[in-house]
């Protein structure tokens, strides 16, 4: 798909005269019908593109519409999930959109380069953003802004595409002839699917619910949590889930939950702001995908958003935050408490930055790693932290046994046998119980139907257990020899 149509369409909003649109847009596209208007005597003032799911006059939009509007005045393109001002929609955007999307007559860029909210025109100014553009023409061309920044055609289609996708399913027009139109290939998903507490437990959490509301409600409270724990004890697992909860729903593309693993190499420039190559083969100035984060969190107050970082001591947090570990702390979330970082934006902006209260972080340590050194106490205070220990519990063996299919006396014999491991490690003065062994490890992925669930244990305690243990006992092989055996004798 290319964005002739649309170039068109600015070319023609910015000539500010009467313009005949008959033949000069494509009647559909991605199966719904292309209605245009440059608001001179029309019904409505601002220019519009929209996205209609009938070619009736006076049905054409039942209420509720993708529109692309132009503010002239102000140079801004706006995708918007569209609201009619005169008919009352019979359906609407999905509860989620309305209550995260800034409505229209409310928006201010991230950017600073203008606000509406003391436009004049507030012809759909109910109608709430889903991204913004600055249109400019050069030559016989259109290319599109935000700040001082190009955005790409292909990133313009993706939005295009996704929030007709979020149209479609809001609207049931979804069906196996209509979800790939033959022009683009609709492969993402908007769907948005409810993601609580329960279904962190459906999913395979062996905690309570009542613990998991604990450390939900303390996520919440500090902004900033860590989940620490023994390997295998499901801390990146529980991390992501928590961060699903926080936003309210599964988070299918990415938009507002973040991964990034921290590592001995990683940089405050990787993660905040710093020069990077860039494809001219030149250094240029980018945002890590922590401040990147940030934006996107400014441009959506009502939304939630977190960023995961998994082994979060593997690196050195204090070097890779700098300035921000100051930002971070919950007490510190407003412009009274904004500072400038070492470097200006991507766009030339070097103006004081502060982060925002629905940005949250959410990180997993492991604490039995010995090559880990511990993180500073600055850091530290920064976070909450939460221990997550070995669950060969009751739950554990329902879920294994129902869900995937492990033979009960089997399951039975593992929460056993892993106990008693677990004990002897906890009281071994040279270890103790950071060095536990994790439910992880014997909750099979797949299910085992079909399968002997000896021979499936056999192989996890021959090529993970038996590394792990060697490894805690590096000093002293006899125990690791005897704890080995211990776990198969009796099979």
């Amino acid at each position: 798909m290319d964005l002739d149509f649309l170039k068109n369409f600015i070319k023609q909003s910015f000539q500010k005269e009467s313009q005949e649109t008959k033949g000069r847009y494509p009647e559909k596209l991605f199966d719904l019908f292309i209605k245009v208007s440059f608001g001179f005597g029309g019904f409505a003032n601002i220019p519009h593109l929209g996205f209609y799911k009938s070619n009736s006059k006076k049905k054409a939009s039942k209420g509720f519409f993708p529109v692309f509007l132009h503010y002239r005045e102000k140079g801004i393109l706006i995708l918007s999930y569209g609201l009619s001002d005169t008919e009352k929609p019979e359906q609407s955007w999905n509860e989620i959109i309305h209550d995260s999307a800034p409505k229209i007559k409310d928006f201010k860029s991230p950017c600073g380069e203008f606000d509406l909210i003391n436009t004049k025109k507030k012809e759909y100014g109910e109608s709430m953003v889903f991204n913004y553009y600055k249109p400019k023409l050069e030559g016989d061309d259109v290319v599109f802004f935000r700040g001082n920044k190009r955005i790409s055609e292909e990133s313009i289609c993706e939005d295009i595409k996704n929030i007709v996708i979020s149209y479609k399913n809001c609207s049931d027009l979804n069906s196996e002839n209509e979800i790939e139109p033959k022009n683009f290939q609709l492969k993402a998903s908007e769907r948005y699917t409810k993601y609580e507490l329960d279904n962190i437990i459906e999913d395979g959490s062996f905690l309570s619910k009542e613990k998991l509301r604990e450390i939900i409600n303390r996520f919440k409270e500090k902004k900033n949590l860590i989940l620490q724990g023994p390997p295998g004890t499901g801390k990146t697992w529980l991390a992501k889930r928590l961060a699903m909860v926080l936003i309210g729903r599964e988070d299918l593309n990415g938009t507002q939950i973040k991964s990034v693993q921290f590592h001995p190499n990683l940089s405050y420039e990787d993660f905040v702001r710093g020069w990077r190559p860039g494809s001219n083969e030149k250094l240029i100035l980018q945002e890590g995908i922590f401040m990147s984060l940030v934006k996107e969190a400014n441009k959506f107050p009502n939304k939630n958003f977190v960023i995961v970082i998994d082994e979060i001591n593997r690196g050195n947090p204090a070097q890779i935050f700098g300035e921000l570990l100051t930002l971070i702390e919950s007490t510190k979330r407003n412009p009274k408490d904004a500072i400038q970082l070492c470097y200006p934006s991507s766009e030339g902006d070097d103006s004081a930055v502060y982060l925002p209260e629905n940005l949250y972080i959410i990180g997993t340590m492991n604490i039995a790693d010995r090559s880990l050194a511990l993180v500073d106490m600055a850091f530290r205070r920064r976070f909450a932290f939460i221990n997550l220990d070995p669950n060969f519990n009751d739950a554990w063996r329902d879920y294994v046994v129902n869900k995937k299919e492990m033979d009960l006396n089997m399951a039975n014999f593992i929460q056993r046998t892993l106990i008693n491991l677990n004990t002897q490690i906890s009281s071994d003065p040279k270890l103790g119980k950071d060095f536990q062994v994790g439910h992880s490890f014997f909750t099979p992925n797949n299910s085992l139907e079909g399968k002997d669930s000896k021979d499936w244990f056999k192989d996890i305690v021959k090529t993970e257990i038996k590394p792990l243990l060697e490894e805690y006992w590096f000093d002293s092989l006899e125990d690791s020899e005897k704890a080995i055996a211990q776990l198969t004798s009796n099979l």
